[in-house]
């Protein structure tokens, strides 16, 4: 079975900047993977190439071994994304955010009305469906869009810093509910973050600082293969070593 997401030999550029630095790793189906890096260390750029904001011009993508570059409307048709900046229409309903989202993806009325229900079903938020976006908590904003993004069935989902800001139970909601995707319906998800408090020694990572990889595997992995105690600690060890970044990255 090919990798839901396979990053081979990927740099990127801003001009003489650069932020991307010969990235290899990839994300299995059914596997919660977690982009570890401090802002500023490529995460979002890396996304954007990802999701084709970017051209990536230097390296491949694969989706479901199709490369992206010659299959976008077909790897993009797999992939769900959450992105750091909400994208929710506020003054639209939440209902109407998600059947426009469903339009976009040439989903039927009646096929949209049954994924929206089962949406928000999951995330608790079904009595809520015809609030305006804007009277809602940033926790259930969130909630919301990761429902958008799972309306069309995709095999991969990409989040970007998806819990900054939110209180410890909205994030908590969300880490598990995405976690139980991965084990109920074989999700493959890649996680971007900067917090700790969001991985334990079981969560494979992809540790990104200043635009390099510079490891790859589970907590443990790397508590053991830097002789530290938890994963901070191992983090830290990690990026003390690196002198010099690769450019400023987004």
């Amino acid at each position: 079975m090919s990798s839901a997401l396979e990053v081979i030999g990927l740099s990127h550029s801003f001009g003489p900047r650069k932020v991307l630095a010969d990235l290899n790793f990839a994300v299995e189906p059914g596997q919660f993977s977690v982009l570890l890096g401090l802002n500023g260390a490529g995460k979002t750029t890396l996304f954007a190439l990802v999701t084709r904001l970017y051209n990536a011009r230097v390296g491949q993508i694969k989706v479901f071994g199709q490369v992206l570059s010659q299959h976008p409307s077909s790897c993009l048709a797999q992939m769900g994304v959450v992105f750091q900046q909400t994208t929710l229409d506020l003054d639209l309903t939440v209902e109407q955010n998600l059947y426009y989202h469903a339009s976009l993806h040439g989903i039927s009325r009646g096929d949209a009305a049954k994924a929206i229900a089962l949406e928000l079903g999951r995330i608790d938020l079904e009595s809520r469906r015809r609030d305006k976006v804007r009277e809602l908590s940033g926790g259930q904003r969130r909630r919301v869009e990761i429902a958008r993004a799972l309306l069309h069935r995709p095999k991969l989902l990409l989040l970007d810093e998806p819990t900054v800001g939110l209180d410890v139970a909205s994030k908590q909601f969300i880490l598990d509910h995405v976690r139980g995707l991965c084990r109920s319906e074989g999700l493959a998800v890649l996680w971007a973050t900067h917090l700790f408090d969001e991985i334990d020694q079981e969560t494979r990572l992809v540790v990104l600082h200043k635009g390099v990889i510079l490891a790859q595997g589970s907590g443990a992995d790397l508590i053991q293969q830097t002789g530290q105690k938890s994963v901070r600690d191992a983090f830290d060890e990690l990026t003390k070593t690196v002198a010099k970044p690769v450019g400023a990255a987004a």
